[in-house]
């Protein structure tokens, strides 16, 4: 069962926001929340909140144990944008854009979802495999070409009479 939870118009630039939202989606939620706690971000902070109520709502409306619970989908929205301006030179003005986001979190007990460490080893597997397939390749190219070069009849110089 999924449960969400969302921060609509958070003070802050969805840019900033996402790049912690990227560290915290497929981890089981005792370690996000420790995670977040250790990330010295106002994003952190922000995000802590969202997943604190998300994992309220789990307890509250579905009835879920929060051990069990995994981070599935972690994703932040541009919110609507406010406007200033700010006094320059010679009278005139620049505008100063104050972003906001939608930060939206979704927790579920269903799947799953691989962590991490889980990914980096699969890719480290996959290169070693490729590493594996191009080194044969190369051996049997190199046998090929030792093999051409012994088939080739040698040339004679022509001398000048």
């Amino acid at each position: 069962m999924e449960v969400r939870s969302t921060y609509k118009y958070a003070r802050i630039s969805p840019f900033k926001v996402r790049e912690v939202t990227r560290e915290i989606q497929g981890l089981p939620v005792s370690a996000a929340l420790d995670l977040l706690a250790f990330t010295p971000k106002k994003a952190a902070f922000l995000i802590g909140k969202t997943l604190k109520s998300a994992i309220a709502n789990a307890e509250n409306n579905a009835n879920l144990k929060p051990d069990g619970l995994v981070v599935k989908e972690a994703t932040v929205g541009e919110g609507p944008t406010l406007k200033r301006i700010m006094a320059r030179a010679r009278g005139s003005a620049s505008r100063i854009l104050k972003r906001t986001s939608h930060i939206r979190i979704v927790l579920s007990d269903e799947i799953a979802i691989e962590t991490r460490e889980a990914r980096k080893a699969k890719r480290q597997a996959e290169k070693r495999a490729a590493n594996k397939e191009t080194a044969s390749k190369v051996t049997e190219s190199a046998t090929t070409v030792a093999d051409q070069k012994s088939a080739k009849p040698k040339r004679t110089s022509k001398t000048k009479k």
